[in-house]
């Protein structure tokens, strides 16, 4: 028995040795082959097989082939469909509008080089693996961006829309809104992504456009018109607050006047709805500018009259509290009460306390005595002219000169018209005298000078007239002392004035009184140890007058003679003053006038016999 298992164990065994070898040159012929097939397919430029693009098999073909394949069975950039939606807003656009480039040279290329990879081993791996192994390689799209922004740009001009407010405007007095508007603006750079995406997947498909919507800040002007109206309802009325008999106002600012300064500005207030309706606040300003003038009113101290038997004072005329417009304080008070429907607005006002009230006493201001009275004359003066005089000597009566303070004839003075009750008599105009509004002021102002001059005040401003006139050298006899030329001050306000310093530690008052033929001032104050020394050092350079002229007046009779300005001979005059303190020099000061030969003329009626040799014109 084991002989016989042994021969049949040695036959099996020789059986399966040849199955072996029979297997072995099998597989050695097939490894042969697909060798060889592999070689064949990679030296003659194919794709390998199970190779696609897309769905398109490119299998065996030459890059050339599989270039012309893709081009055929890949359409899609010229017969794609790419559908760009905003809201119910549809633009249908071809891929190639879109900028959408198929390169089948590159992608044939990619297949050929990724069929290939991994040289021999790898063609023999996809060869064994046979239908199991399928290679997708990407087709390579290009998309020019510039040509999707010209196509969305061109789109744009379609979907952008300005942002609009609302708003209104006026028709008279009446108001008419316009609705505001969302702005719409394609967004370029957000839309370009989305779009690429989509033309990448070599698909039909739907992209929507990202378009950022500016909504205006007033999308409904219904608030802003019921504010013009309620502005327009009536006039604005401006008060004085708690005003006296004779103050000014009230102002009425009518309806057209409002509608012409209407404005709407931002209201930080109210983020929800950031406008208001007001007025403009500079026309506001300007129309306050001009009311401002009417309600100013400068403080004015007390005026006393000093008592000579008491040696106090006694109160003549009250003070009065200086009143100004505040002006910033009324425009939002305005501006504040028409947003609240309220047309009638009092007025703020910045109130000043005079310097000196009532109840200043002599001692508290350094009023105790009589320090120098002054006194011209103008004996011969016309009704006009005494008339003119009390009138001008009335701004002086019993006022006050702060210590320090330099006085101005020309601020204390009204302005000289027939308004302030003035009338007309002879002035000096120019170069000649003629008759004018306040002839006879300057009686006044050359009573100041001599006061404030005798008082040893420095003078800080002083003109003389142009010649000299008689008035002004009279005597208490009325006679003329020429010592007094040079001595005389013309003002013409408010152009020429008068000044002088009242440089004491002490308050100075001033009195005046007036009769027909004098005028007296007088200053109370403290005396402070002044003495003053003074010389006039005469007429010199003297020029006599030309002689009269003599102009024909149509409307004087015959026989008739008129004088209408009177000669003066010319001179120079200089003054000179010394002033001590307490036997101490505290000042010199010298005057010195230019006085103009003056002509006498005269006017005569018609047929009029005249002087042998007058001077005619």
């Amino acid at each position: 028995m084991t002989t016989a298992y042994t021969r049949r164990s040695a036959r099996s065994s020789s059986k399966i040795a040849l199955v072996i070898l029979f297997a072995f040159f099998i597989t050695l012929f097939l490894l042969i082959l697909i060798l060889g097939v592999t070689a064949a397919f990679s030296s003659s430029g194919k794709i390998s097989p199970g190779t696609y693009v897309n769905g398109v098999d490119l299998s065996g073909q030459t890059i050339e082939q599989a270039a012309t394949s893709l081009a055929i069975a890949l359409p899609f950039p010229s017969t794609g469909q790419i559908l760009l939606q905003y809201g119910d807003r549809h633009w249908l656009a071809r891929p190639a509008e879109l900028g959408l480039i198929l390169d089948v040279n590159t992608t044939a290329l990619n297949a050929y080089t990724d069929s290939h990879r991994g040289g021999l081993p790898g063609s023999l791996w996809r060869m064994l693996r046979g239908k199991q192994y399928r290679l997708d390689v990407p087709a390579v799209v290009v998309l020019d961006e510039s040509a999707a922004q010209r196509y969305l740009v061109a789109l744009a001009a379609q979907i952008n829309r300005p942002t609009i407010e609302a708003g209104i405007h006026l028709s008279g007095l009446d108001v008419i809104t316009t609705p505001g508007q969302v702005g719409l603006e394609l967004d370029i750079n957000a839309t370009l992504p989305m779009l690429s995406a989509q033309l990448q997947t070599l698909t039909d498909g739907v992209v929507s456009i990202t378009v950022v919507e500016h909504p205006p800040l007033l999308k409904d002007a219904a608030p802003l018109a019921n504010a013009a109206r309620s502005i327009l309802s009536a006039p604005l009325t401006l008060t004085l607050p708690d005003p006296a008999e004779g103050d000014p106002g009230p102002w009425e600012v009518d309806a057209n006047w409002l509608a012409s300064a209407l404005t709407i500005t931002p209201d930080p207030a109210h983020p929800d709805y950031p406008y208001q309706l007001t007025l403009q606040r500079s026309a506001l300003r300007g129309y306050l500018e001009q009311v401002a003038p009417e309600l100013e009113r400068y403080p004015e101290n007390a005026r006393f009259i000093f008592n000579d038997d008491t040696l106090r004072l006694d109160l003549l005329q009250p003070s009065t509290s200086g009143r100004s417009l505040d002006m910033e304080n009324s425009l939002d008070d305005i501006l504040l009460a028409l947003q609240s429907g309220n047309h009638t607005v009092p007025l703020r006002v910045v109130i000043t306390q005079p310097a000196v009230d009532d109840t200043a006493t002599g001692a508290d201001l350094g009023i105790t005595q009589l320090v120098h009275k002054e006194t011209t004359y103008f004996y011969g003066s016309t009704a006009a002219r005494i008339h003119n005089i009390r009138t001008a000597a009335e701004n002086f009566h019993g006022l006050l000169i702060a210590p320090g303070e330099e006085f101005s004839m020309a601020n204390a003075m009204k302005d000289v018209s027939l308004d302030n009750g003035y009338t007309e008599a002879l002035i000096i105009f120019g170069n000649q005298t003629i008759k004018g509004v306040g002839g006879g002021v300057c009686q006044v102002s050359t009573t100041l000078f001599r006061a404030a001059f005798f008082s040893g005040f420095p003078v800080t401003e002083r003109y003389a007239h142009a010649y000299r006139v008689g008035y002004y050298e009279q005597t208490s006899s009325g006679a003329r002392n020429t010592d007094l030329a040079g001595l005389d001050a013309t003002v013409f306000i408010p152009v020429v004035d008068f000044k002088f310093v009242n440089d004491t530690p002490y308050w100075l008052l001033m009195e005046t009184y007036v009769s027909d033929s004098w005028i007296t001032w007088k200053f109370y104050s403290t005396a402070d140890g002044r003495v003053v020394e003074w010389q006039n050092h005469g007429l010199e350079n003297v020029v006599e007058a030309p002689k009269p002229l003599y102009k024909e007046n149509g409307s004087l009779a015959q026989g008739k003679i008129k004088q209408i300005d009177y000669e003066a001979d010319g001179a120079d005059v200089r003054v000179s003053r010394t002033v001590y303190r307490n036997g101490q020099i505290y000042f010199q000061d010298v005057f010195d006038t230019h006085y103009e030969p003056w002509q006498a003329i005269y006017e005569y009626g018609p047929g009029t016999d005249l002087p042998p040799g007058a001077l005619t014109e």
